[in-house]
């Protein structure tokens, strides 16, 4: 069963907080862009702020790439999935949810980069 908090949810994963946590982030970051919190283009900015970079997922076979394969050729790393209107996060080629969302179609995916991070240009030591 998924819910409506999937893309909460996917970050309290990847980033491994407390839902109460990345929630009121999500709030503070959409306040800051006049969004609501569950705008993409918050999350995003919220993601990227924390060290991951956006891929967008190729359209070579648009019904037969599936979170499944996505996360069995993504076996190292943290990645944040969206597809048309859910929100998953894949560990080291498992993936986590509130249900099977394997069979679902990736459309895009946020990587953890962290030579990009911005906490350590804001905190170098």
């Amino acid at each position: 069963m998924f819910t409506d908090d999937c893309t909460v949810r996917a970050i309290c994963k990847a980033l491994d907080r407390d839902w109460s946590d990345v929630y009121l982030d999500l709030c503070l970051e959409g306040s800051m862009l006049h969004r609501m919190p569950s705008a993409s283009v918050v999350w995003n900015s919220y993601l990227t702020k924390r060290g991951f970079k956006r891929f967008i997922v190729p359209n070579t076979c648009p019904i037969c790439y599936t979170i499944k394969k996505f996360a069995k050729e993504h076996s190292e790393g943290i990645f944040i999935v969206a597809t048309d209107d859910h929100v998953v996060t894949i560990i080291d080629g498992d993936y986590y949810d509130t249900g099977d969302s394997g069979d679902e179609i990736p459309v895009y995916y946020w990587k953890e980069d962290r030579k990009w991070k911005l906490e350590d240009y804001q905190n170098p030591n």
